[in-house]
C-alpha cells in the first residue's frame, strides 16, 4: 500500500530530482514525510516567492525544471506572483502547492481556493490533481509541459487528502523520465536551406533569439551559429530591450538591418513591436508557440518572408552545425560586434565627486574584475538602475537576471539556487537596496545550508528607477515618496551570522569582495553609492 505522498516523492526521484525549495505548511506535511525516503533534499526558504525563484534560477541554470512546494492558501497565493518573472523569462519549473481536501470543497474548507484558476494566466498549464492512483502521471505530465517547446511553469494543486490516501502499488500509474521527455521539433530540411538562402540574400541580416537561448550554453551555442553563417546571433533577456545597456548600442544595429530572424523571440515591446525598425525591414519567424507566428503574420503581412513552427534550441543547434563560412567574417558582421561591445568614453574615468560615495561604474568594474578572476563564477542582478549598470560591466555567460518580466526583488533566492547548482564557484549577486528589502530574510537560509553568496548591494537610499520617472516626467520639485535610508544592511547579515562589510570608497571594494569570499559565509558588501539613472547607449 502507498499513500499518495509516496507516489509524488517517488515520481519526484524517478524524474531526477535532487532538491526542492520548499516552504512548509499544513497541507503538504505529508509530502515532507515522503521524501525522508528519498535523497531529495528540502532546502527550506522563508517565503513561497522565494521557493519560486529558486526553482527558476535552478531551471535555467541546469536545464531541468526546478521543483517549488509550497501549501495551499496563501502559501499558494505568495508563490503564484512569482512564475510571471518565470514564465517571461522562458524558465522551465513545477510549483506544486498544497490543496483543502477534495472531499470538503464547496463546504468551507480550511484555506480553500480556486488554486489552478489563480495560477493558470501565469504558466503554460495548471490544474488540480483529482485521484491518488493518477498522482505520478500528472507529475510526469507537468515535467513534460514544462520543458516542451517554449520552456516555462506548470502548476499542480495537490489535494491533501489524495496525499493521505493509501491505495494498492497495483493501481498506481507510473511513467518515468523518458516518458515524460517530448521530443523538440526541428525545422525541416528544405525549410533550414530556406532560412539561409534568406539570411545569405540579406545585405544586413539579424538573428535574434529569446530568453531561453541567454543560458550558458545557449550563448555558446549562439556564438557557433554566428561564425558558421557569418550572421550576428544574439540573445534578448532584458525589459529594456533595444535600450538594454548591455547589448551596446543594440538600437543603432537594429535600424540598419535589412532582415530580422527572430528564432524563439516573441515579437513585443522590447523590439517596441517592430516600429524600432526600418519599415523595409523583413521578417522571419521562428516559433514553437502558434500564437506568437500569428501575432508576426497581423504585424508584418507581406514583409514576413518566412514563418515556421518549430523548437528554438533545436533549430539554433542545426544551424550552428552546418557547414561553416570559409571567408572572412562580414563587414556587417564585424560591425555588429563592435556595436554590441561599445562603452561610452566617460565610462573610462567615471568617478564619484566625493570620497564617501561610490559611482555605479566602479563598483561595477570592481565586480566585473572579481568574477574574472574567478572563472567559473555565476553573475547575478536585479533591480532598477542599479542592474542595468552592472549587466552593461559584468560580461560572463554563467549569469541570472530578472529577465523580460523585469522584476526586482529575486537575486537573493536565485543566487541561492545558483550556489546549489554550482558549488565549487563563487555566486555574486548585485541589487540595489530596494531589491534588498524583497527577501533579505533569506540571507537565513544561505547560513542554515552554509551556501556563501556574496551579495553586493548599491545603496543610493532610494527607489532610483521611480525616482528617475519622477524627474523626467514631473521634475525635481515633485519627485518625492521614493525615499529610502542609508541603511547598514551588512549588520543585519552578521546578525544573521554572514560576512558584512560597508565600502564607502571605490578603492576599498576589491579587498571587499576578496574578504567577502574568503569568510567562506554568506556575505553582503554594503556599497554607498552615488545615484545615477540607468545608462542608455548610443555612439
Amino acid at each position: 500500500m502507498l499513500r499518495g505522498a509516496d507516489i509524488v516523492a517517488g515520481t519526484l526521484g524517478e524524474m531526477g530530482v535532487t532538491r526542492i525549495f520548499t516552504l512548509s505548511g499544513n497541507h503538504i506535511m505529508p509530502i515532507f514525510d515522503a521524501l525522508l525516503s528519498t535523497r531529495i533534499q528540502l532546502i527550506h526558504a522563508r517565503h513561497e516567492a522565494a521557493c519560486v525563484h529558486m526553482a527558476d534560477a535552478w531551471g535555467r541554470l541546469t536545464g531541468e525544471p526546478g521543483i517549488a512546494l509550497v501549501t495551499g492558501g496563501q502559501g499558494h497565493s505568495n508563490a503564484v506572483a512569482a512564475l510571471y518573472t518565470a514564465l517571461a523569462s522562458e524558465s522551465p519549473l513545477l510549483l506544486l502547492s498544497g490543496h483543502a481536501p477534495l472531499s470538503e470543497l464547496g463546504r468551507g474548507a480550511f484555506q480553500e481556493m480556486a488554486q489552478a484558476d489563480l495560477a493558470r494566466p501565469v504558466t503554460k498549464a495548471s490544474w488540480t490533481a483529482q485521484e491518488a492512483a493518477t498522482l505520478g502521471s500528472d507529475i510526469a505530465k507537468a515535467f513534460e509541459l514544462a520543458t516542451a517547446g517554449r520552456p516555462g511553469p506548470v502548476h499542480v494543486s495537490l489535494p491533501v487528502d489524495l496525499l493521505e490516501q493509501t491505495i494498492p502499488d497495483e493501481q498506481v500509474t507510473r511513467m518515468t523520465k523518458a516518458d515524460a521527455r517530448r521530443r523538440a521539433a526541428p525545422l525541416a530540411p528544405k525549410v533550414t536551406d530556406r532560412l539561409i538562402s534568406q539570411l545569405r540574400a540579406a545585405a544586413k541580416p539579424l538573428v535574434i533569439c529569446g530568453p531561453a537561448m541567454c543560458s550558458e550554453r545557449g550563448r555558446a551555442t549562439m556564438r557557433k551559429a554566428a561564425d558558421v553563417l557569418d550572421v550576428p546571433v544574439i540573445g534578448m533577456e532584458s525589459p529594456r530591450g533595444i535600450n538594454d545597456p548591455g547589448l551596446g548600442a543594440i538600437a543603432e544595429m537594429l535600424a540598419q538591418a535589412d532582415l530580422v530572424v527572430l528564432i524563439g523571440k516573441p515579437l513585443d515591446f522590447t523590439l517596441r513591436f517592430g516600429e524600432a525598425l526600418s519599415p523595409s525591414c523583413k521578417w522571419i519567424v521562428i516559433d514553437s508557440d502558434p500564437a506568437i507566428i500569428m501575432r508576426a503574420e497581423k504585424a508584418f503581412s507581406e514583409r514576413l518572408l518566412l514563418s515556421e513552427i518549430a523548437d528554438a534550441q533545436a533549430v539554433i543547434d542545426t544551424l550552428s552545425k552546418r557547414k561553416p563560412a570559409t571567408s572572412a567574417p562580414s563587414a556587417w558582421h564585424e560591425h555588429v560586434r563592435e556595436v554590441l561591445a561599445y562603452e561610452p568614453p566617460l565610462w573610462q574615468s567615471a568617478r564619484a565627486k566625493t570620497s564617501d560615495r561610490v559611482h555605479p561604474v566602479e563598483m561595477c568594474r570592481a565586480i566585473g574584475n572579481f568574477i574574472e578572476k574567478h572563472p567559473g563564477a555565476t553573475f547575478v542582478s536585479d533591480g532598477g538602475e542599479i542592474g542595468q549598470w552592472a549587466q552593461a560591466l559584468v560580461k560572463t555567460d554563467r549569469r541570472i537576471i530578472n529577465g523580460i518580466a523585469g522584476t526586482i526583488g529575486v537575486s537573493l533566492p536565485f543566487a541561492i539556487a545558483a550556489k546549489l547548482a554550482h558549488p565549487d564557484h563563487p555566486v555574486v549577486a548585485v541589487m540595489g537596496d530596494g531589491t534588498f528589502g524583497f527577501h533579505m530574510a533569506e540571507l537565513d537560509t544561505a547560513v542554515r545550508y552554509d551556501l556563501p553568496v556574496i551579495v553586493v548591494v548599491g545603496n543610493d537610499a532610494r527607489w532610483n528607477a521611480e525616482y528617475q520617472i519622477q524627474l523626467r516626467q514631473y521634475g525635481a520639485e515633485r519627485a518625492k515618496n521614493c525615499d529610502l535610508l542609508p541603511s547598514r544592511y551588512d549588520l543585519v547579515v552578521e546578525a544573521l551570522g554572514g560576512f558584512g562589510a560597508l565600502v564607502s570608497n571605490a578603492d576599498d571594494l576589491p579587498d571587499a569582495l576578496d574578504r567577502a569570499y574568503l569568510s567562506r559565509k554568506p556575505a553582503c558588501i554594503n556599497v554607498m553609492i552615488e545615484s545615477h539613472a540607468a545608462p542608455v547607449i548610443r555612439r
